[in-house]
């Protein structure tokens, strides 16, 4: 007889690992914790998928989905609306930097990053600038899955089965200043450089080729790579220097996982589009949007015009209920204001763990968090295939999953543990959190 998940094909998951053993299965979820099918309780360190911002078990999420799927289960946003897709536009574009005021619902994130990048090459064909259609994106960045979304993304072992890729993706430094190439003793400087390589990018590929710089605010893969000071400020500044959109990728940093509502605000710079999704509707029904400047929207206006994209689920009516108790449960506990008070503490809390000699790096901004892990302290020097295999799948996984924590353990760029609790989580949840990795990381030293 099988198992009960022989059916299941789970999503980037070595799915022989599961040929003898169980599928750790999830069933119920309250506050910042879940618990699985055997009544074991794992504090949700990542909130799912850096998604469940407003903690798990929120009844009034789930009564929203269900009192919208009694009165409209579903309609489509091709050519018609819906009273709560036009009510969560207008609260998101209340929310939104500067004249990002058109909202374009998606079902997640990679789908938004397609729709940013369609738009931007639909957008210079119908201004007159058809030759710009190449985006540039940061190394070890990671953009999403769909064709479009992949070939934006930099990371080298998700991108080699399926190439050729869309051609146009351009590739620059990150923001990885534990790594840094260049003024590795100047912070701010090193950002200027890292800016500047946008620039030199543009300049190698002629500025009438480029449409978009698309960049996270807090790049998620590789650990979680703050921006230096200044550093989106001169970005801004190379883009409008050469025309190019600066599309501001927020599936992860928006909705308060930094402290503001949106990451752009965090680092105070005005991009042309942005694209969400994830904590949207903290993750209670799939939603995702690419939000656009005004100015955009303009050529899709005149008689005659549209922007030929769409997707049959984007603006679900049940979603977009969930989205907008979800914005009334955010405004009505100050979860962003939340994540202000305490981000700091969290801060220090992770790096108690500095003290352990396999804990390089402890990075990040709010509620998003990485621990780079390496072999020497002194030298920084990290760990080559083999020993990240054996660190990573070997060892921490199981090891922090089984210690009752749930987060990443991750090697698409040097080994690091990814956190992102829920926007709920205080202090508890903070030395929880730092007491099983120091536990686990602890043992993870006298292994190698």
């Amino acid at each position: 007889m099988g198992k009960e998940t022989d059916h299941l094909w789970m999503h980037f998951t070595r799915m022989g690992a599961y040929r003898e053993g169980s599928v750790p299965t999830i069933v119920r979820g309250e506050g910042t914790y879940v618990w699985d099918s055997n009544g074991k309780r794992y504090l949700d360190g990542l909130a799912g998928l850096f998604t469940v911002n407003a903690g798990h078990g929120r009844a009034e999420l789930a009564d929203a989905a269900a009192k919208q799927a009694h009165e409209l289960a579903y309609f489509p946003l091709w050519s018609y609306a819906h009273p709560k897709a036009i009510e969560l536009a207008g609260r998101i574009a209340e929310l939104t930097p500067g004249d990002l005021n058109r909202v374009f619902f998606t079902t997640g994130g990679s789908e938004a990053v397609e729709s940013a990048w369609k738009l931007a090459r639909s957008y210079f064909k119908k201004v007159g600038q058809p030759l710009r259609h190449k985006v540039v994106s940061r190394y070890l960045a990671y953009h999403g899955t769909s064709m479009g979304a992949l070939s934006i993304t930099g990371v080298p072992a998700f991108r080699a089965e399926f190439e050729p890729l869309v051609p146009g993706g351009i590739k620059v430094p990150n923001t990885n200043f534990y790594r840094a190439p260049e003024h590795g003793d100047d912070y701010e400087a090193f950002g200027v450089w890292a800016a500047e390589e946008i620039a030199r990018a543009i300049e190698r590929e002629g500025p009438e080729t480029v449409a978009a710089v698309f960049l996270e605010p807090v790049q998620n893969a590789g650990g979680c790579f703050p921006a230096p000071p200044g550093y989106f400020q001169r970005v801004r500044e190379i883009c409008d220097r050469y025309g190019v959109l600066l599309v501001s990728d927020e599936v992860i940093c928006s909705w308060g996982r930094l402290g503001e509502y949106f990451g752009a605000q965090y680092y105070g710079y005005q991009p042309d589009i942005i694209t969400t999704a994830k904590g949207m509707t903290s993750g209670y029904s799939p939603l995702g949007a690419m939000i656009a400047s005004d100015r955009l929207i303009e050529p899709f206006l005149a008689d005659g015009q549209m922007f030929a994209h769409g997707i049959t689920f984007g603006g679900h009516p049940v979603s977009c209920a969930v989205g907008l108790a979800n914005l009334d449960l955010f405004e009505r506990e100050g979860l962003v204001g939340h994540v202000r008070e305490h981000a700091p503490a969290f801060r220090a809390t992770l790096e108690k763990l500095y003290d352990l000699p396999i804990v390089g790096d402890v990075r990040g901004e709010g509620y998003f968090y990485g621990i780079e892990l390496v072999k020497d302290k002194a030298t920084r020097e990290t760990f080559n295939a083999e020993e990240s295999e054996r660190l990573i799948r070997g060892f921490l996984s199981g090891a922090l999953f089984e210690a009752g924590l749930y987060c990443r353990a991750d090697d698409r760029g040097d080994p690091v543990i990814q956190l992102s609790p829920a926007l709920t989580a205080t202090q508890q949840q903070f030395d929880e959190i730092e007491q099983i990795l120091r536990d686990v990381l602890t043992r993870a030293s006298s292994l190698l």
